[in-house]
């Protein structure tokens, strides 16, 4: 997945913005950082061609599937329905769905379908637009960003995951500058970034989020350190009974 991905015909406008450079800057270190030490055979992205989530993965197999064909489709590249994968049970080792859900037409679908082609303990990492954020989003859906009402946070996202028995490992959200078509007034706000994890946390731009899969009744097996009772031949039982019997007689 490092070569270069071409763009669909449908991508939504802030992806070719510097806003929209912005905040896949910020998503791109996320995701090095938390697909970095993920290990297995099989990895999917889910849509959004335009950023390799997967680059700092060393997982041999790699798939990138898109809800539409690309016009130069690559090896490793898949066009298909994201709420029914072409993947088997508990195939896939680790997926990424960066900003995937809120561009799913069944976003409830497309994460029960990763649920069931992950494996158990695999990881799900997913990033999204945060509906609490103050950085424009009202004015938002002239960038293709869906309206702030149909977004989902990631609060109400962790909800979904608990549902589905995930465990949440890691919430973070960053990209604190407004909307914005101006590159100038872009890094005039980015003083913001600096004071926004300390001042208004919550009200990231985007949110990053990883979680595990956890099956219910499964548990990892590892060595046995029990220690072994030494066994006591029947004689020496007979011989031990005999002479507790002699001295209660005495």
């Amino acid at each position: 997945m490092s070569v270069p991905i071409p763009s669909l015909p449908n991508d939504p406008d802030w992806l070719y913005s510097p806003w929209g450079d912005y905040l896949l800057e910020w998503e791109a270190r996320q995701f090095d950082l938390g697909v970095a030490d993920a290990f297995g055979f099989h990895a999917l992205q889910l849509g959004l061609p335009k950023l390799d989530a997967l680059r700092a993965n060393r997982i041999p197999q790699r798939w990138l599937a898109c809800a539409q064909a690309c016009s130069e489709p690559l090896k490793g590249h898949l066009a298909c329905e994201f709420s029914a994968l072409p993947f088997p049970d508990a195939s896939i080792d680790l997926i990424v769905l960066p900003h995937t859900l809120e561009m799913s037409l069944d976003p409830h679908a497309t994460l029960r379908e990763a649920d069931r082609v992950l494996v158990p303990e695999g990881r799900l990492i997913l990033t999204g637009f945060n509906p609490a954020s103050w950085c424009g989003l009202r004015r938002a859906r002239r960038f293709g960003v869906p309206a702030a009402r149909t977004l989902i946070g990631p609060w109400r996202l962790r909800d979904w995951l608990h549902l589905l028995s995930f465990e949440i490992r890691i919430q973070a959200l960053g990209a604190y500058r407004p909307l914005t078509r101006s590159e100038r007034w872009l890094q005039r706000w980015s003083w913001m970034d600096r004071m926004g994890p300390r001042w208004w946390p919550v009200l990231g731009g985007v949110y990053y989020l990883e979680a595990v899969k956890r099956v219910r009744g499964m548990r990892l097996l590892g060595p046995s350190w029990r220690r072994a009772t030494p066994a006591t031949s029947p004689a020496v039982a007979s011989a031990s009974r005999q002479r507790m019997q002699q001295e209660s007689s005495e």
